[in-house]
């Protein structure tokens, strides 16, 4: 799948999922622009982006704010002067409790990046996606069709409404040709949600609970090949769509039980 010529945005692209993403795209032609925090994190993985030979934009920004949301499409524009593809893959795991009475400060954090920092990119994003019948990709969760575990509840709450705002986004503008898809993985290798959600950076999958029917964790290129077909034209006539990628663990009544426990 060629994307030469085609301007992609990637949240979160700093590491882990949306990482490998932009990359890809990198590595199919196209002009990439780069959106993380972590700047000395964004800058490694713009060299290798360069590496295919492009000249990809980084925009350290914090897209909780909607100003910096505003100012990725703006720099996007003024450098490429168009837009193709969003992908939302910026997303954070954080655990509260309602009896723990912590649960406001995470799902007010969780929401702010999971879906409102989406949503806002969207709105800027639109009016340039209209003009090029381009598309949005964003990365959900399984999490969003099954709580995995109580403490977990504001994340798969995120997830959820993520997943519904983007059928109501692909009603909207599929009058302009303008598709809008979900990606929904299940565990995956290789991330950092974990480590940074406060868990130890030293487990494995096979240290927590959460199985399979297939009896493993999918790896980040099988995600970056959902996200690269959906924004192809090859899935031209695919919108308001949430392909899942969780090896399947929501047919398996088992993996429903265990949950994620650790052992």
């Amino acid at each position: 799948m060629s994307f030469k010529s085609k301007v992609v945005i990637v949240t979160g692209a700093s590491s882990g999922i949306g990482a490998y993403i932009v990359t890809a795209f990198a590595k199919e032609g196209a002009d990439v622009v780069l959106v993380a925090r972590n700047e000395d994190r964004l800058k490694k993985v713009a060299k290798e982006c360069e590496g295919f030979g492009g000249e990809p934009l980084m925009v350290p920004a914090d897209i909780t704010i909607d100003d910096e949301g505003k100012n990725v499409i703006a720099k996007t524009i003024e450098k490429f002067g168009r837009l193709d593809v969003l992908v939302n893959s910026a997303g954070i795991l954080r655990t509260g409790l309602l009896e723990k009475g912590d649960i406001m400060k995470v799902f007010d954090e969780v929401m702010n990046i999971n879906v409102r920092a989406a949503v806002n990119l969207m709105k800027y994003a639109t009016p340039h996606l209209i003009q090029t019948k381009g598309n949005i990709v964003s990365i959900s969760s399984v999490g969003g069709q099954q709580v995995f575990a109580e403490f977990m509840a504001s994340y798969s709450t995120s997830k959820a409404a993520l997943d519904m705002f983007s059928r109501g986004a692909a009603v909207e503008l599929g009058k302009h040709g303008v598709r809008v898809n979900v990606v929904s993985p299940g565990g995956v290798l290789g991330t950092s949600l974990l480590a940074n959600a406060g868990f130890d950076p030293q487990l494995t999958a096979d240290d927590f609970a959460f199985r399979s029917l297939l009896g493993r964790w999918s790896e980040l290129q099988e995600i970056a090949d959902l996200v690269l077909f959906l924004a192809s034209d090859k899935a031209k006539g695919v919108t308001g769509s949430n392909y899942t990628c969780d090896n399947g663990y929501l047919n398996d009544k088992q993996c429903f039980k265990k949950g994620v426990i650790l052992k």
